[in-house]
């Protein structure tokens, strides 16, 4: 279950809080709809239960708080807005991806998408997906790691009727096998249909805690609908009726011939349609909405758009009669949720495993049965099984799984690969054009690197590929599945290291080896032939290219931005080498030649293989303006990214 306690936002200036002291509870096996008009702060109210944005309070998921919880994806499924995954990911590629972040086999990807009926649409690219489709994607995402608890917002905008009873009878379902459910919605006839228990918020503050049956009582205008051809008639007529006896009666077209009349019964107004001679096609009453078929387009949209827990009429549609309101009769309940018919288990949600934590014990809550979740109903004769202890606090798990969710996030669209393919060419064709030219030194034309550019391309392309490791991933976050956003953790960073480490590593070796073959093809053996210092050039080269693209990284995850990330790799060569060269030529500075055999002296010990020429090429590579510059930018770019880190988690 869900307990929110006290959830208020950061202050603003000179303003209220959008939240400001909300609490309730949502118990499992059950659906509850938070309810409130846009702007009511129901999307704040859910930031701050999934510690997404500052503020005060607490939420517990099943006894703990989201930061206490080592796997949140296991325990609570996040949908927020829509899926936030690159346009040119696939379906089943994305799932895959969250798959390796929430530690879970990539076979799961494929049972989610038979759940969510998507597998003849694994292939497609996020970008091209239809409202319902990217509904459904969103909820597998949300599904993935087979969380206890649900938290949606607004899940059913824009999707059309068929889509939206989809989503609440695979919410139902959800339920009924003992999760918890919580989602948003700004449409009251929405939240009395489809949920058991409604928390209404107005501006910012909780206004109401009902079951749904009271909700629809309480807080929905009971109303007559009314069906005839002669609707326009009719409603001049009731309007008459209604100033004659004196009484507040309200009548609103919906569109078409459909009437509703608020402050009347269904036998006031047959007695006026039948002493008129008007004829009825239906003549019912209603309190919230009665099924999918009843309301218009018309009456949805005014219920959208007014305070939570009343029906909005617009007044230009409306004829108000009296100003005093006089007490509404009461009418029937809506019809409750008909029982959904039994249909063939699906593939398994969740492996039956459970967690083993002796030291914390929390009171029993509603059996759920594990891997038979169906959102067309529960499933007849499916065995059950007791919910697993609450997950215990525990170190985080070792680098491979972010590791394996990196190297699949990098591999999973064609950017990557394209950024290598242009660096490949336009290096050899740089190359040929030097060669042509003359004048330039050897391990230069190897390179590519003239000496009007500041940087050669495969750094370039290096710093671009780090870049876009956390600038692509803050424009669509992966890991919304595990809180909603994109974490700072030291792991995550580790892991985009080093893959970019390893591609810049790949793109530095083809690029020499593709301009020298371009070289030899074009003009013979001797442009192409391998320097006598390659060991001292070689270690310079891939520290170069590697320290590109760590600063991209970094650059990247402090400022949540691709093109800062670049930005700041092309800033090292023209605005912080002068700094460091002015450095380097003053006459205070000493030499570091020597420094092996120092070194070697210090430790009484022989450099195991003639370890001492390796550590000499990169010492030198170091000394060098640029990669003194490098290791620079570097250093402080780690740290930035390290203090936002530390400020970001402290609460």
């Amino acid at each position: 279950m869900i307990q929110a306690i006290g959830l208020t936002s950061s202050p603003r200036k000179e303003l209220p809080p959008v939240v400001d002291d909300v609490s309730f509870e949502a118990h499992a096996g059950r659906v509850t709809a938070l309810l409130g008009a846009p702007g009511a702060g129901k999307t704040t109210v859910l930031r701050l239960m999934l510690e997404l944005q500052r503020g005060r309070g607490i939420t517990h998921f099943r006894g703990r708080p989201l930061h206490r919880i080592a796997h949140p994806s296991r325990e609570v499924g996040v949908l927020l807005g829509d899926v936030p995954g690159h346009p040119a990911r696939t379906v089943r590629g994305h799932l895959r991806m969250l798959c390796a972040a929430a530690g879970v086999t990539i076979r799961r990807a494929d049972e989610i998408l038979e759940t969510v009926e998507l597998v003849s649409l694994r292939d497609e690219r996020l970008g091209t997906l239809s409202r319902g489709m990217d509904r459904r994607l969103g909820l597998a995402c949300a599904l993935l790691a087979d969380p206890h608890t649900l938290v949606l917002d607004d899940p059913a905008r824009g999707l059309s009727t068929p889509e939206s009873r989809w989503l609440h009878d695979a919410l139902r379902a959800y339920a009924t096998q003992g999760g918890t459910v919580l989602y948003a919605t700004a449409d009251p006839k929405e939240a009395a249909r489809t949920a058991d228990r409604v928390v209404t918020l107005n501006q910012g503050r909780l206004a109401a805690d009902q079951e749904a049956a009271d909700f629809s009582r309480t807080r929905l205008r009971p109303r007559v609908a009314v069906r005839t051809p002669h609707a326009a008639r009719l409603a001049a007529l009731l309007a008459k009726e209604a100033r004659t006896t004196h009484r507040s009666v309200e009548v609103v077209r919906e569109g078409g011939n459909r009437l509703s009349v608020y402050g009347s019964a269904c036998a006031e107004v047959g007695e006026v349609a039948f002493r008129n001679g008007i004829l009825v096609h239906q003549l019912a009453d209603e309190v919230g909405d009665m099924g999918p078929d009843t309301p218009s387009p018309t009456a949805t949209a005014t219920a959208t758009a007014t305070a939570p827990g009343a029906l909005a009429r617009k007044p230009e549609e409306s004829q108000q009669l009296h100003e005093s309101q006089q007490p509404l009769e009461s009418q029937q309940p809506p019809k409750s949720q008909q029982p959904l018919e039994p249909q063939q288990p699906t593939k398994p949600l969740r492996s039956p495993q459970t967690h083993q934590s002796p030291q914390h014990h929390q009171p029993p809550e509603p059996l759920r049965t594990h891997g038979s979740f169906n959102p067309a109903g529960p499933t007849s004769g499916a065995p059950s099984s007791p919910l697993p202890p609450p997950i215990s606090v525990r170190s985080a798990p070792s680098p491979l799984r972010p590791l394996r969710y990196e190297f699949r996030r990098a591999v999973g669209i064609g950017t990557g690969f394209v950024t290598g393919a242009v660096v490949l060419a336009v290096s050899a064709v740089t190359a040929v054009l030097l060669a042509r030219i003359g004048h330039t030194p050897q391990p230069r034309l190897l390179a590519a690197w003239p000496r009007e550019l500041p940087l050669p391309p495969a750094a370039l392309g290096a710093g671009l590929l780090g870049a876009l490791a956390f600038g692509d991933e803050f424009r669509h976050p992966a890991l919304a599945a595990d809180r909603g956003t994109v974490p700072c953790r030291l792991g995550l960073l580790t892991a985009k290291l080093l893959v970019s480490a390893a591609t810049a590593l790949l793109l530095a070796l083809l690029t020499v080896g593709c301009d020298a073959e371009v070289l030899h093809l074009f003009y013979g053996r001797e442009l192409a032939q391998v320097p006598p210092e390659w060991l001292t050039l070689g270690a310079g080269w891939i520290c170069l290219v590697v320290g590109c693209a760590w600063a991209g990284v970094l650059a990247a995850g402090v400022f949540r931005s691709t093109t800062a990330g670049l930005a700041a790799v092309v800033a090292v060569p023209v605005l912080v080498v002068p700094l460091v060269q002015a450095v380097w030529e003053s006459h205070s500075v000493r030499t570091a030649a020597g420094f092996p055999l120092r070194l070697r002296e210090v430790l009484l010990a022989q450099w195991p293989f003639g370890g001492e020429r390796y550590v000499e090429a990169v010492i030198l590579a170091l000394a060098q303006p640029v990669g003194s510059a490098l290791t620079l930018s570097l250093t402080a770019l780690l740290c930035a990214y390290l203090v936002t880190t530390l400020r970001g988690r402290v609460r």
